[in-house]
């Protein structure tokens, strides 16, 4: 790390960009465009200058420390050419053959760490056809920079509508559940759920903190306990599923579009455990879930997110909830499969009516302002490696996007460098919504993980519908 001696003036770094960037923990997300077309290369630098590293200053900056100790965003010439990447894979081959060659590419990125003598992003042009597109261009930020709605809200800000360029994007709606009954100011209601409210929220604290140190969870087909797991080699894969076919089930039953998807995931991933060992669909596996903890949802424009006293900030404002992976008795899955979305749903929702998620975020302040960053990384660290897995999602645009003229066919993104062996990104684009698993190399099959998740979703939607959907081709 760069030692500032010099008067420049530099923006602090949020205590959340020291905790992800440091000798414990080291959190970068990985974005990927998949193009209709081939991509030309030579529009990369243009792009980059003209549009991206106007975008925030934190593109443009790398993290010093000051005489004081106190580590800054200092800003410096960016080499372009240094963030940039074109590898070149034998020509002529087939699909199946570009398919590995890129899986094996982006295992080799996340595995990477970033230099911290330059700002911490890349993007790499993958100019072969895939089984999924043309061709790919790859984004890897490190995750000091900001979370997933800050670098979201970053990328968009880089691409147009297909349709009209000149029109802004739209996303889709988010629904609040209200009270069926309207407001209810009776005393009788106010007080059971004032206590309910202060029991969750006692009761997450005790459970988040308990997990980054006293309990972990079993090891089992989807934990393999490996020390530093972190480091070792990945493969992703991801699967679409309709959203039109997601709304169907939560029409149905009365939930969110998270709660169907975070049930089929459970589900699926419960069955494959099923699969893979005897019993262990059974065993204690819990998920941590990112929560944005914003007070306002959905996007803004970057210059919005940098304005002082923003109703939606930059930074990383997220926060981790516990939620136990429903077991394949409790839920009688083969039966009512139903059950894993409700018992997904009726978890997150008590849990996030608590205050347990901000005041734990805010002990992490407190740990990291009396004690160091790096000891509120080991607390994060501990949290990663005691569970299972992590699962974040973010919400993309409706409408189909370009880059320079080639329009986007699929994003997906996962995040790396997390001291587990399963991590899945779930993101909406263009009336589809994209799962990505990223999961430990040799140790989880990702194409039977990713079948079985395709079936639960069959199934659930069959219990919920009465009918039986083909998934789209993954």
């Amino acid at each position: 790390m760069e030692l500032l001696r010099d008067q420049e003036i530099s923006e602090p770094v949020s205590p959340s960009g020291q905790f992800l960037n440091n000798s414990v923990l080291s959190i970068s997300i990985i974005a990927v465009l998949e193009l209709e077309e081939p991509f030309d290369d030579s529009l990369a630098i243009p792009l980059l200058n003209d549009i991206f590293l106007p975008i925030n200053p934190r593109f443009s900056s790398i993290m010093v420390t000051d005489k004081d100790g106190v580590k800054r965003w200092k800003k410096v010439e960016v080499r372009l050419k240094d963030h940039v990447s074109v590898p070149v894979f034998a020509s002529g081959m087939s699909t199946q053959f570009y398919d590995e060659c890129l899986d094996d590419y982006l295992s080799k990125m996340a595995m990477e760490q970033f230099p911290q003598s330059q700002p911490l992003w890349e993007v790499h042009i993958i100019k072969y056809p895939t089984s999924h597109a043309a061709s790919n261009i790859v984004f890897k930020f490190h995750h000091s920079l900001g979370d997933g709605i800050s670098l979201m809200g970053a990328l968009l800000s880089c691409l147009k509508r297909a349709d009209n360029p000149s029109l802004p994007l739209t996303f889709p709606s988010v629904q609040l559940h209200a009270n069926k009954n309207g407001r209810d100011l009776s005393m009788f209601r106010k007080v059971p759920r004032f206590l309910s409210s202060v029991y969750n929220t006692l009761s997450e604290m005790c459970s988040t903190i308990a997990k980054s140190s006293l309990f972990e969870d079993d090891k089992t087909p989807i934990r393999s306990r490996h020390s530093g797991v972190e480091f070792l080699p990945v493969s992703i894969t991801t699967m679409t599923f309709s959203l039109d076919h997601i709304k169907q089930i939560k029409a149905r039953l009365g939930v969110t579009l998270n709660d169907v998807i975070t049930g089929t995931i459970f589900l699926g991933i419960r069955i494959y455990m099923e699969t893979v060992s005897q019993g262990s669909g059974n065993a204690r596996s819990t998920s941590l879930v990112l929560l944005n903890t914003r007070v306002h949802g959905g996007y803004r424009s970057v210059q919005e997110m940098l304005k002082p006293g923003a109703e939606l900030p930059w930074g990383n404002h997220f926060a981790f909830l516990n939620i136990p992976i429903p077991k394949l008795t409790d839920a009688e899955a083969r039966n009512n499969p139903l059950q894993f979305v409700l018992k997904a749903r009726k978890v997150i929702k008590r849990r996030r009516s608590s205050f347990g998620v901000y005041l734990t975020a805010k002990y992490l302040q407190l740990v990291g302002k009396f004690s160091g960053p790096k000891r509120a990384s080991k607390y994060i660290h501990g949290t990663l490696e005691n569970t299972s897995m992590g699962i974040t999602n973010l919400m993309g645009p409706v409408e189909q996007l370009v880059v320079g003229n080639s329009p986007i066919k699929g994003l997906y993104f996962v995040v790396t460098g997390a001291p587990q062996s399963l991590m899945a990104g779930i993101v909406s684009y263009a009336g589809k919504l994209r799962v990505a698993l990223l999961v430990e190399k040799n140790f989880i099959d990702p194409q039977k993980l990713r079948s079985h998740i395709d079936m639960a979703f069959g199934m659930i939607f069959k219990a919920a519908c009465g009918t039986s959907t083909d998934p789209p081709p993954n």
